[in-house]
């Protein structure tokens, strides 16, 4: 075991700045997906994900949102609460955050610090899972959210003790080149993260359902779904979060917070707040609408939120299906603005080109084109990416 890491107060003295640049090159690209390196580094650490509860979030979309709920709802209760998410919007230390706040940026430095001689191939998802169980020991924290990467069984997250809870929002075509070309493929990952006598509580319909009760009954999980306990899923009354697509969200958290003994954070939850998730901006008599839809079932969910806006500002990384994440957008919006979210992104010049509209490769002059194109009253949309929604969002809190 290497010598521990310092302690969790905020140092006199350190790096001013985490390394981010060494951390964001620990790519998994060549490597072999799944728990094992994650364990290893957990337990490097002294296996601190064993000294706190974790309800772990699985599923397509709607992890961060059913994220922030629960986090919510524990906090009412008094617990102290630990909060695992990704990817960030703004600042990396958005991943980490004990008691509702965000990780001071001096632990992120000394953690790398520890790192960059103890697990120097480490790939960053697994080392931001262990900088995220090191601070929830450090802090005392009784229970963590924590949210899956990609996958279920296959996700780093899966090497975590203590697992009191699955929870699994729902299951849609994404990340088709990892986790499997049909639902049921992707279902099938998802529902593994399932653990023997361990809740795993869901509001997936369908063939993916169909598949997460077929592995939940073979693994040994009592299942919970809206259909099989209905009570547990009630809500008396609309979640905070815009959309209906939140509803099912809202229920699923109400429904875990019953389960472990916190029904009394309900409320809590259903007022909880997250940014990127259809947030409103005002600017200059427009309004925009920011959202991270990013695959093709969270853009058809997002479609049938907003049916009509006057200007659509879209961008979308290569590695997703961009045609058909687009497709349900395109009828909201007869303007439309393509950028690119990042180095990876489907070239918005091809966008514009297939589908009509401006381009932009830079994403702050391509808001500033969407806006200005955008008029008095009228309402402005942003999705495609979490990244250009982080994007947006900053520049739209600067004032532009």
């Amino acid at each position: 075991m290497s010598a521990p890491l310092s302690s969790s107060g905020p140092a006199a003295s350190g790096p001013a700045r985490p390394d981010y640049d060494w951390l964001y090159s620990r790519t998994r690209a060549g490597r072999e997906r799944g728990p094992q390196a994650a364990r290893a580094l957990l337990d490097h650490l002294g296996r601190p994900d064993e000294t706190f509860a974790s309800v772990r979030v699985v599923g397509t979309n709607g992890k961060g949102s059913t994220c922030a709920m629960l986090e919510a709802g524990l906090l009412a209760c008094g617990l102290r609460v630990g909060r695992f998410t990704s990817p960030h919007l703004e600042a990396y230390e958005e991943r980490v955050r004990t008691g509702g706040q965000d990780l001071d940026p001096q632990r992120t430095a000394r953690f790398l610090d520890w790192a960059k001689v103890n697990a120097p191939d480490a790939p960053f998802f697994d080392l931001t899972l262990a900088l995220a169980a090191r601070t929830f020991r450090e802090d005392g924290v009784q229970v963590a959210v924590m949210e899956a990467g990609v996958g279920g069984v296959s996700d780093a997250t899966q090497a975590l003790g203590r697992v009191v809870a699955v929870v699994l929002t729902n299951v849609a075509l994404d990340h088709t080149g990892v986790l499997g070309e049909t639902v049921r493929e992707i279902a099938r990952d998802k529902a593994r993260a399932a653990r023997p006598g361990v809740p795993l509580l869901t509001t997936a319909t369908g063939e993916a359902l169909d598949e997460v009760t077929r592995i939940a009954a073979e693994i040994g999980a009592p299942l919970w779904t809206p259909e099989s306990r209905p009570g547990l899923f009630d809500l008396p009354r609309p979640p905070a979060l815009a959309g209906p697509h939140q509803a099912r969200n809202a229920a699923l958290a109400a429904a875990t917070l019953r389960t472990l003994g916190y029904g009394a954070g309900v409320e809590a939850a259903l007022a909880a707040t997250h940014p990127a998730r259809l947030e409103r901006f005002a600017v200059n008599g427009r309004t925009v609408l920011v959202d991270g839809a990013h695959n093709p079932h969270a853009a058809g969910v997002l479609a049938q939120a907003v049916p009509r806006a006057d200007v659509l500002l879209f961008g979308n990384l290569a590695r997703k299906d961009t045609a058909a994440t687009l497709a349900p957008l395109l009828a909201v919006a007869p303007v439309r603005v393509f950028t690119a979210p990042g180095e990876t992104a489907t070239p918005p010049g091809e966008l514009a080109a297939r589908y009509g509209g401006v381009a932009d490769p830079d994403p702050h002059a391509a808001l500033t084109r969407a806006l200005a194109l955008t008029p008095q009253g009228g309402t402005l949309l942003v999705a495609g990416s979490l990244y250009l929604a982080g994007t947006v969002r900053a520049a739209l809190r600067a004032g532009v």
